[in-house]
């Protein structure tokens, strides 16, 4: 029986490019408020908004916006363990399962516990430059090691559980959580996998001569990327691509963290949407 979710604390936030949202965000608030919830709003870059995240201020945030903006709620309430209750204001919204016209019958509908929470997979990330750690980042969706501004494939040499496993010469390589696998990891051909698994999938992007196959792995892999030559970058969830040089590493392995979603319905609610979704032209 899935459990249900009944907050007390929300905050309302948007990604700030989107202009509109910020209205639509002051409504949901107004509409809590008539609840007798107080839900104060602002942008998900809003250092004090993400400050009062991390204390423990709020026990989830209601993110309006596409996909994009998702991602982002997911990179900061995953490490804070608040839950995320997406409402749709972009084109596809494979990740968020509100409608903006619906909302209202939905925030209903949870006030009154008919609501679930879903836990999905995020990966933890790793630049090593000369045995040195550069960065550390959280992926809801995917990591990318691709070519970066010529159009020369690259050479990436992957190692999983201290393994070889082969050496791809590509344009690049994906590793994506179950959920990204609706994402680039689709794009480049790879399998669809269910929310709930934990797996890591491999994708390689337009392989030249090398396997040109995806491949699942456990959740418990650790993934091993050494790159094996110059033009190579790294792109963490479509964020700011980090420069990569030869003989550095992108290891790879599931977070600590995960991302968590306010659901409603069945489970089934994810193949409803997909379908709904994989016929459509977001252009």
């Amino acid at each position: 029986m899935l459990e249900p979710f009944l907050p007390h604390r929300p905050v309302v936030a948007v990604h700030p490019k989107m202009p509109e949202a910020l209205h639509e965000a002051n409504g949901v608030a107004a509409y809590l408020r008539e609840k007798g919830i107080a839900a104060p709003t602002g942008s998900l870059y809003d250092e004090t908004l993400r400050k009062r995240l991390k204390q423990g201020e709020f026990d989830l945030l209601i993110a309006l916006g596409g996909d994009g903006t998702i991602l982002r709620a997911g990179h900061l309430c995953g490490p804070a363990n608040v839950p995320i209750l997406g409402i749709n204001l972009g084109r596809l919204g494979f990740l968020i399962q509100v409608e903006h016209k619906d909302c209202r019958a939905m925030l209903d509908q949870m006030l009154r516990g008919d609501s679930w929470m879903e836990s999905r997979m995020m990966l933890r990330v790793e630049h090593m430059r000369a045995g040195e750690s550069r960065s550390v980042l959280h992926a809801l969706n995917e990591a990318a090691v691709s070519r970066g501004q010529y159009l020369r494939p690259v050479r990436l040499s992957v190692n999983v559980d201290g393994r070889l496993l082969t050496t791809y010469v590509a344009d690049g390589l994906i590793a994506s959580t179950p959920t990204g696998s609706t994402a680039y990891a689709l794009a480049a051909g790879g399998p669809i996998l269910p929310p709930e698994l934990r797996n890591i999938l491999l994708v390689p992007i337009a392989a030249h001569l090398s396997v040109n196959r995806a491949v699942v792995l456990s959740e418990g892999s650790s993934i091993n990327i050494l790159i094996q030559g110059e033009n190579t970058i790294l792109s963490v969830d479509g964020q700011e691509p980090v420069g990569l040089e030869q003989d550095d590493h992108v290891d790879v392995r599931a977070s600590e963290y995960a991302a968590k979603f306010v659901r409603f319905g069945d489970p089934g609610y994810f193949y409803r949407n997909l379908t709904a979704h994989m016929h459509q032209n977001s252009i």
